[in-house]
């Protein structure tokens, strides 16, 4: 009878025991900055919607900037923590928070107060109210820290979804523009064909390796040697095409140049910083780490796909006529620039790599924010010939353009030559010489284009010098009646948006042929144009105050950013 009751006994603990619910252990700190981008998400849009009216754009804006502040405080929290105690993952080993997935944390964090000091003047200048874009950013900068600081790949998927997703409603945001219509479902069709990519290279990985956490697959390469590895490097080459459609690597960047140029300004800077971030520490934490033992594999693709994203961002760059396809082709080089870091494969390669993300966020999301002040009332005027003479109507909005643009064409103190020096040096030291001279040779031609802008801002003939004449002016005639007889004035606006002015002298005869005009200038053909300053709001002057001045104090005084740099790749790498 004892017996039966102890086994009895046994059966109900068994029972009991098999249905607890193991909880993971989870420090918080290491996910404080997500929550902290979400839960200030979800507070916004709750406070946006318990307003009959659409929330005040400066209350937005506070809102956002408090949120992304205190993001970033306990970024250098978490830097603090893991300097002390070392990387350490949490939540079952899912997440990682090391030097990577600080630094990254770090820049997105900044990167989305920047973005939101410029989307204020831009949603006030289009008249949109509400806190709507505010919402969708920050959920999007969230995505990319996760990415950051996923240690499965699963994770990596969720983040980079999380970042897709609303990348796709705010390159659509501005409902009055056809063309952001346009821009964000191509953006739509060609992301969502690239996340069907990268799941099934997960899924081919861990019929591969028999797991998806990257640790345990760095393990499992490094103990075992795979026969017949077709399945893993199948699986390995669909994740590289997942993270190339994301970093905008050629020929995987298609979507580039349409989305930036139908995105909302602000947005095309907001995406070109962040989205290239998460995707390249995802891309790092990836290949470097866990597929490491295969480099042999997989640095020859990355090598060639450096040299066709290179070639290609600063040959179609030169062409274009429009500041933000320029700056979309800008981006591509740019990105070709980083791959060099990745393709070394050496801490080396990989401190370069994150410094060169660092200091482009800040170049790049303050040139876009003074193509957001120059797009005007519908952020529709792009054309190059629309900052000539910049400099004589508004002398620090071009100074800070022209340093922010030279910046990125690699000019001494500026934070872009160091930048350019450390991967090509990373690369030389990786022995991939050819690549580097590519890369020098590609800096060379980006130079053009972007001393062309600069030279654009400072040039005073009204003859073109940037090698491509205005577009015609657009006229439309308009009868003035006057005594005594008819006259005929000809107005239009060309292409730099300068009004002109021009008065037919054979038509300014009058009636009378003994009549005499009645000034000299009825006998000539006279020309006005209406110089116009365009206003730059407060919150877009801060920010590229700020792109400005980090640009050029680390350019001269580098020695911060690149311990930073370097510090973080200590803490990652093992």
């Amino acid at each position: 009878m004892s017996r039966h009751l102890s086994e009895a006994a046994k059966h109900a603990h068994h029972a009991v025991t098999s249905n607890v619910i193991h909880v993971p252990s989870i420090r918080y700190l290491g996910i404080l900055p997500v929550i902290v981008m979400l839960g200030g998400a979800v507070v916004l849009l709750g406070m946006s919607s318990l307003v009959k009216r659409p929330l005040r754009l400066r209350v937005a804006t506070a809102t956002t900037l408090i949120i992304s502040l205190t993001a970033f405080g306990l970024a250098w929290w978490q830097w603090a923590d893991v300097q002390s105690r070392g990387p350490y993952t949490t939540i079952d080993h899912a997440v990682v928070v090391d030097g990577l997935a600080v630094l990254i944390t770090v820049l997105v964090t900044a990167a989305m107060a920047l973005s939101a000091l410029v989307a204020e003047g831009y949603l006030a200048r289009e008249g949109i109210d509400g806190a709507e874009l505010h919402v969708l950013a920050m959920v999007s900068a969230a995505g990319a820290i996760l990415m950051a600081e996923a240690n499965d790949l699963v994770i990596v998927f969720l983040g980079l979804e999380i970042l897709s997703i609303a990348l796709y409603v705010l390159t659509a945001f501005n409902h009055k523009r056809t063309e952001s219509g346009e821009a964000a479902l191509k953006y739509f069709v060609l992301g969502g064909f690239s996340s069907a990519v990268f799941v099934y290279g997960i899924a081919l990985t861990y019929g591969a390796t028999g797991t998806t956490n990257l640790t345990q697959i760095a393990s499992f390469l490094s103990h075992n040697v795979l026969v017949h590895d077709g399945v893993l490097l199948a699986g390995m080459s669909l994740l590289l095409v997942g993270f190339a459609f994301k970093i905008a690597a050629v020929p995987f960047h298609m979507w580039t140049p349409d989305v930036y140029q139908g995105a909302p300004s602000p947005v095309t800077g907001f995406m070109a910083a962040v989205a290239k971030a998460g995707g390249f520490a995802a891309f790092l934490r990836v290949f470097v780490s866990s597929f490491g033992v295969l480099a042999s594999d997989w640095r020859p693709i990355i090598y060639a796909l450096a040299i066709v994203t290179l070639v290609v961002g600063a040959g179609l760059a030169v062409v274009q006529r429009d500041i933000k396809r320029m700056l979309a082709y800008s981006s591509i080089n740019h990105a070709g620039f980083v791959l060099l870091g990745l393709q070394a494969a050496t801490a080396r390669g990989v401190s370069s790599a994150l410094y060169y993300l660092f200091a482009y966020m800040f170049m790049v999301i303050g040139s876009f924010a003074v193509v957001t002040v120059m797009g005007r009332m519908g952020d529709a005027d792009h054309d190059i010939s629309s900052y000539r003479g910049l400099a004589k109507r508004q002398p620090l909005l071009a100074l800070a353009f022209a340093v922010l643009l030279l910046a990125q064409a690699g000019v001494p103190f500026t934070t872009g030559f160091l930048t350019k020096f450390q991967v090509v040096i990373a690369s030389v030291d990786g022995h991939s010489v050819p690549l580097a001279v590519v890369a020098m040779v590609s800096a060379a031609v980006a130079a053009f284009f972007y001393l062309r802008v600069t030279v654009l801002m400072y040039a005073t003939s009204d003859e073109p010098s940037d090698g491509v004449p205005d577009a015609a002016p657009t006229v439309t005639p308009a009868l003035v009646g006057a005594a005594g007889g008819g006259r005929t004035m000809w107005s239009g606006t060309d292409a730099a948006g300068e009004t002109r002015t021009r008065l037919n002298a054979a038509l300014l005869m009058e009636d009378d042929a003994s009549a005499e005009p009645a000034s000299d200038e009825v006998e000539t053909t006279t020309e006005t144009e209406e110089v116009t300053r365009i206003p730059v709001p407060v919150g877009a002057a801060v920010a590229i105050g700020i792109c400005v001045a980090v640009t050029v104090v680390f350019g001269i005084i580098p020695a911060p950013l690149v311990d930073f740099a370097h510090r973080a790749t200590l803490l990652f790498l093992p």
